[in-house]
């Protein structure tokens, strides 16, 4: 198996690049976001690899950072949720902001991935609720499990603030502290305090 590459960038595309070692050129499918940050051909860079042996190919998955290749890891173990889609939502989304997505149930922010329509974004986001803590850029950021009384209003203040624009990936973190440093704090001053910060 393949786990890293190191050697001259080749020719660049949307969704993919070639890497060549030693005269020898692997294309390697990656997340947009990890094109973005490879150099300028024929600058020398290292790419980590996950390597997926199929019946009929073996293909080499590219990644700048070990984060975004366990997360690729993670995403690829939901079912409908195959290499592809999974660079698809690693293009819009990074290990720290799936943290987020994740936590906060945001399924608008998964369904802006190529391939991922509603029905797998619900899929994905209940699958890997339990999970995403001890992923990186996880940092124990999964909601705390409130008592009844905190988690109805942590629900309730996250639709309101989703109805004032705010998206729940955004007003999650927010929420989430106000709920934290204020406890036992009423609906309507979770939504206030969450606002004060928002808006700054």
């Amino acid at each position: 198996m393949i786990g890293q590459l190191t050697g001259l960038i080749g020719q660049v595309e949307a969704d993919r690049c070639i890497v060549d070692v030693n005269g020898v050129g692997y294309l390697i499918s990656a997340s947009t976001r990890t094109l973005s940050v490879l150099p300028m051909p024929p600058e020398r860079a290292r790419v980590l690899v996950e390597t997926v042996v199929r019946e009929d190919a073996i293909q080499l998955f590219g990644f700048a950072t070990s984060e975004e290749r366990e997360w690729f890891r993670l995403l690829t173990t939901v079912q409908g949720v195959g290499a592809k889609v999974a660079l698809g939502i690693l293009s819009v989304a990074g290990p720290g902001e799936l943290v987020t997505i994740i936590s906060s149930a945001d399924k608008a922010s998964l369904t802006r991935a190529a391939g991922v329509g509603g029905r797998l974004a619900e899929r994905i986001l209940t699958e890997l609720k339990s999970k995403v803590a001890k992923m990186p850029g996880g940092g124990g950021m999964a909601m705390a499990s409130a008592g009844p009384v905190g988690a109805s209003v942590e629900a309730d203040a996250l639709l309101a603030l989703a109805g004032l624009g705010f998206r729940r990936a955004e007003a999650w973190p927010v929420l989430s502290r106000v709920m934290t440093e204020h406890e036992g704090v009423t609906l309507d001053a979770a939504i206030r305090l969450s606002l004060k910060e928002l808006a700054r």
